[in-house]
């Protein structure tokens, strides 16, 4: 299953203390699912944990989990988790509430039992080339089936977030058995902390090529509960000559599929996935609040800006990084201006105003994702070339990926002879509106448009 130096090394070092190492968790499971994996998870039995640290002092040890009988353990620049096997006895509510006990010689069955899902609980014996499968994962795995492994799924409400994520990346769908016991553990969710529940996120927004199964899986376990702006959006209306796929909550999923189809395709870097996609979940968070039937069809005016405080809430709630916060709220806020534009035949000054708002990539790859978020063909109104036409100014204007700047600066003016002070913040100011209306366009002409205007 795997071979390199350091591997190869830290399992020679095991054994030859008489330990046994064996490989658990998602390295095992992506490899039988053909995928690349790079985390590797040992779990060693036979040795107590003096012993297993005595062994592994050759090489370089970080004992920060040592407490959980968990080291980090670099050989030849590689790290790898080093376990023992343990039992966890839950004392409270919430993720942290444990009690850990190592045990070096139980059975391999016990061990796996405290995993979450069965897809996770296999071991890899590298010494003898062969997978240990206690609790039939590997059926689970080639059934698409997430199944959780014992009773003490019940002792850690992450596992439901997880579940969410490894439908969403897998495909996969869960057990009826597993479902109740992830309802069970819906009052608990409140309890986990912000940066375990962003972690899950992230894993579902940049690892699923349809992160929709991971939003159908939060509503069926009812994890979906833990963040209301999301519930708000199930059975609000919309007109069904634009949208014939139904109400919001389903028009969001397609286009975070939508979404995350074209951010494959634009081979984005992850910060710029998460962007996009989480602006695709939060787009139409103001609908709820503003939607009225008015002659017989569904309106949401405003719903822009209306849905700028329920994403800030939203993401607060998942815990994301505010530099993507920053990014996803004017896109969620913007996002209707592309069609808006075109359909009123703006000028260039008009997109060079959309730029100074949000980069225009970013939006035009939303307002692709938002049209193509329908299940019907769309009204041949809404096939209006608004992307096309938006990327098009963008490139010609040189402002696909960054905002205009000022071409006039301070030392020209003073170089004209204008002191420094307010009066030039002034004028510095209608200068850049000049040139926003496209007075001129490159520092000569922004010279020559200030002699003019004010030699």
């Amino acid at each position: 299953m795997y071979q390199s130096t350091g591997f190869d090394q830290l399992v020679q070092c095991i054994i030859s203390v008489g330990g046994r190492p064996l490989v658990i968790g998602g390295a095992v499971r992506d490899h039988l699912l053909g995928l690349a994996f790079k985390d590797i998870d040992v779990e060693v039995f036979g040795l107590a944990l003096p012993e297993l640290e005595a062994a592994l002092s050759l090489f370089k040890v970080d004992a920060v989990g040592r407490s959980f009988g968990v080291l980090k353990v670099t050989v030849a620049g590689e790290t790898f988790d080093v376990s023992l096997p343990r039992t966890e006895n839950k004392l409270g509510l919430g993720h942290r509430g444990f009690v850990v006990n190592s045990d070096p010689h139980m059975d391999l069955a016990a061990a796996a039992a405290r995993r979450d899902y069965t897809i996770n609980a296999i071991f890899w014996d590298p010494a003898g080339d062969r997978f240990i499968d206690p609790h039939d994962g590997r059926l689970d795995l080639r059934s698409g089936l997430l199944r959780h492994v014992s009773e003490a799924f019940d002792e850690d409400p992450l596992r439901v977030l997880r579940g969410c994520q490894f439908a969403a990346r897998f495909g996969f769908a869960m057990a009826p058995t597993t479902i109740e016991r992830c309802r069970r553990l819906q009052p608990e969710l409140s309890t986990l902390a912000v940066e375990r529940l962003w972690e899950e996120w992230r894993k579902l927004l940049l690892l699923s090529e349809r992160p929709s199964v991971g939003l159908d899986m939060l509503q069926l376990t009812q994890a979906l509960d833990l963040f209301p702006e999301l519930t708000a959006l199930i059975g609000v209306p919309q007109d069904p000559e634009w949208h014939p796929e139904g109400d919001v909550w389903t028009h969001t999923k397609l286009v975070l599929d939508a979404a995350a189809l074209l951010a494959t395709e634009e081979q984005l870097p992850d910060e710029e996935r998460l962007i996009l996609l989480l602006s695709a979940v939060c787009h139409d968070l103001g609908k709820p609040a503003v939607t009225v039937l008015e002659e017989g069809r569904w309106r949401s005016w405003g719903h822009e800006e209306a849905g700028v405080q329920p994403a800030a809430r939203l993401l607060a709630r998942m815990g994301t990084p505010q530099s993507v916060v920053d990014a996803v709220l004017p896109l969620v806020r913007l996002h209707l201006q592309p069609r808006l534009l075109h359909r009123s035949r703006a000028g260039d000054a008009a997109v060079r105003r959309l730029a100074l708002k949000v980069p225009l990539r970013r939006l035009a790859l939303l307002t692709r994702a938002d049209l193509m978020g329908r299940s019907d063909p769309l009204p041949t109104t809404l096939e209006d070339g608004a992307v096309d036409w938006l990327l098009e100014r963008a490139a010609s204007l040189r402002l696909m990926d960054d905002a205009p700047r000022p071409l006039l600066l301070g030392r020209h003016l003073i170089a004209m002879g204008f002191a420094p002070g307010k009066q030039l913040g002034t004028m510095l100011a209608e200068a850049f509106e000049a040139q926003l209306e496209g007075a001129f366009d490159d520092e000569a002409g922004a010279v020559r448009w200030a002699a003019g205007r004010f030699g």
